[in-house]
């Protein structure tokens, strides 16, 4: 079994800062992505940022030089998504994706369950 869980969403005036957690535990034995996708209402999931384990990162053009992924070198199961200047655009549900090799041999895709990002005008 593998499990991913946010955290760290909430209301923030345009213009403004957050960050989210995301962290992975299970049976991994090696994590291979962590990346960040947002689904706004009546819109598809998008991919917003993506970090892979050789430290390369890929983001949304919409949020390049705003928002910043991190990972936690002490605990490399977890990831950080800085977002700074945020839009009101920028409002939706965050999800966290972890892409891992399991300890029985398996490569599995695992979703959190979401945290919501709110940015008032």
């Amino acid at each position: 079994q593998v499990q991913v869980v946010e955290s760290g969403g909430g209301l923030v005036q345009a213009g403004g800062s957050l960050r989210l957690s995301c962290v992975a535990s299970g049976r991994i034995s090696a994590i291979n992505t962590m990346g960040w996708y947002r689904r706004a209402p009546g819109k598809q999931r998008e991919l917003v940022a993506v970090l892979t384990s050789g430290g390369s990162t890929n983001y949304d053009d919409s949020v390049k030089g705003r928002f910043f992924i991190t990972r936690n070198n002490a605990n490399k199961n977890t990831v950080y998504l800085q977002m700074y200047s945020l839009k009101p655009e920028d409002s939706a549900d965050y999800y966290c994706n972890a892409n891992v090799d399991t300890d029985w041999g398996s490569r599995v895709d695992t979703w959190g369950q979401g945290t919501q990002v709110t940015v008032s005008s």
